[in-house]
């Protein structure tokens, strides 16, 4: 950090983070994207929740590994540009503040349609305003409060989902049903109804687009290591419970949904999980569950505004954002990110007003391309940091990756993969194409000047000084 430069308030404390790290896996991808993977890979979608899940981990603990060593602001960003160079750092923390922003509408977009629940009538652009005008206000206070708010968030969710997964369980052990209810509950339906891959091994490959969408902001546990009051402590707990998360909130609650109701059904026009409930007749309970849909939305968008505003800190500090973005509260909030984050935001009142029907597929898929983007970027920076350490300074980590380097080469291969994948759907096929743009604009900004001063004297001084201290 420069001399003299703001700094960010160490508020989270190990319960904050651990909820921020598990809110951050229950959103959007669960409660409503789910229902477009499902429709293409039918079943065979708990298998891919599971690889995707591992791969996750693998790029988590990477990630544990050098925030647990040195937590910075900034995070990954930081990461890249010392083990990769400056382009690459420049470029990974603009793409996952990008990646924000794309999450950021997709999570708005669904709030809008979970609205449209009780409120079918009204225009979805005017909940996305209303939305992003309190969680903005939000994030302008301390980041207790916002650790405080995303407890409570995250709490809500899990036990909602634990709640749904038992009763899903009661409602396929006893076979009941209320008035008006269409389905027959029972486990065959996973695999009475075309099989386990209806769709194929295509419809399986293809689903791991959205899938992968479903984990993205993850990440977060790393971001959130500069406020933290015990990094040692904290992120290890957090990494650690991602199987657990996967198992539970993924591949249960995905099995328990598709056994209520034949994978076929479940239409896509809103949550699934409200959906099971209304197709068994039980109303007052998709009611309850459209209320926990919309809590974990506006718990996503919260955690989003949040990660982009320290990335976009950390950006300042190392002189690769203007250094406006660097000015912080009393309250040591980073309060320009947050106003600029909302700002941009306000793209998706566009969207939802211009092309209301389409605008979620055509985010999730970009959200894709930024997010696995800055997941490979992670893995690299850490191979490379790896690579360069002695034994010694190796058998010293705090927090050292499980499986080095076979799972972190089999990880990074497999996010190659899934950037392929992308280009062989019509749907996703637009998240390359802008995601290349993308990269173009920010290499050509990097060498037409921005990042030849974003690396500074500064930057390179305290680089080289780490590098000589370890």
């Amino acid at each position: 950090m420069r001399k003299g430069a703001a700094a960010l308030s160490r508020g989270l404390t190990a319960r904050h983070i651990r909820f921020i790290a598990l809110g951050s896996a229950i959103g959007t991808g669960l409660f409503y994207g789910s229902s477009e993977a499902i429709s293409q890979a039918g079943p065979s979608v708990l298998f891919a929740y599971l690889i995707g899940g591992a791969v996750v981990f693998v790029v988590l603990r990477a990630l544990g590994e050098m925030a647990v060593a040195d937590p910075v602001p900034g995070s990954f960003g930081e990461y890249a540009s010392r083990h990769l160079g400056r382009l690459p750092g420049f470029i990974t923390g603009w793409t996952y503040t990008f990646e924000m922003i794309i999450v950021c509408i997709a999570d708005v977009t669904a709030l809008a349609v979970y609205m449209g629940f009780w409120f079918p009538d009204v225009p979805r652009w005017t909940w996305v305003l209303a939305t992003l005008f309190v969680i903005a206000a939000v994030n302008l206070l301390s980041v207790k409060v916002f650790g405080e708010l995303e407890f409570w968030f995250s709490v809500i969710k899990v036990v909602a989902i634990i709640a749904m997964i038992v009763g899903g369980i009661a409602v396929l052990v006893f076979g009941f049903t209320a008035g008006g209810g269409h389905t027959e509950p029972a486990v065959s339906n996973i695999w009475s109804n075309g099989g386990m891959f209806p769709n194929g091994i295509e419809g399986f490959l293809l689903s791991f687009a959205v899938v992968m969408f479903a984990f993205g902001g993850t990440e977060i546990i790393g971001v959130t290591a500069g406020e933290a009051e015990d990094p040692e402590k904290t992120i290890p707990r957090a990494v650690n419970t991602v199987p657990v998360r996967v198992l539970l909130f993924y591949v249960l609650t995905l099995g328990v949904i598709m056994s209520i109701t034949p994978w076929q059904q479940i239409s896509g026009e809103g949550s699934p999980f409200v959906e099971i409930f209304q197709s068994l007749g039980l109303t007052s309970a998709a009611a309850v569950l459209n209320v926990v849909v919309i809590t974990a939305a506006l718990s996503a968008i919260n955690s989003d505004i949040f990660g982009a505003g320290r990335m976009l800190f950390g950006m300042a500090e190392r002189g690769q954002a203007p250094a406006i973005m660097g000015r912080v509260s009393r309250n040591g909030v980073p309060w320009m990110t947050v106003v600029i984050m909302t700002v941009a935001l306000l793209v998706g009142v566009v969207l939802n007003y211009v092309v209301p029907e389409d605008v979620f597929t055509i985010i999730a898929s970009i959200a894709t391309f930024a997010t696995v983007w800055v997941w490979l970027m992670i893995m690299l920076s850490h191979y490379r940091a790896r690579r360069r350490m002695s034994a010694e300074q190796a058998a010293a980590l705090k927090f050292p990756v499980p499986l080095w380097p076979y799972a972190q080469i089999v990880s990074i291969a497999f996010l190659v993969f899934v950037f392929v994948l992308l280009a062989f759907s019509a749907d996703t096929r637009v998240a390359l194409v802008v995601g290349a743009v993308w990269l173009a604009l920010l290499s050509l900004g990097y060498w037409l000047g921005i990042g030849r001063r974003t690396g500074g004297r500064d930057s390179d001084e305290r680089v080289v000084s780490e590098a000589g201290a370890s």
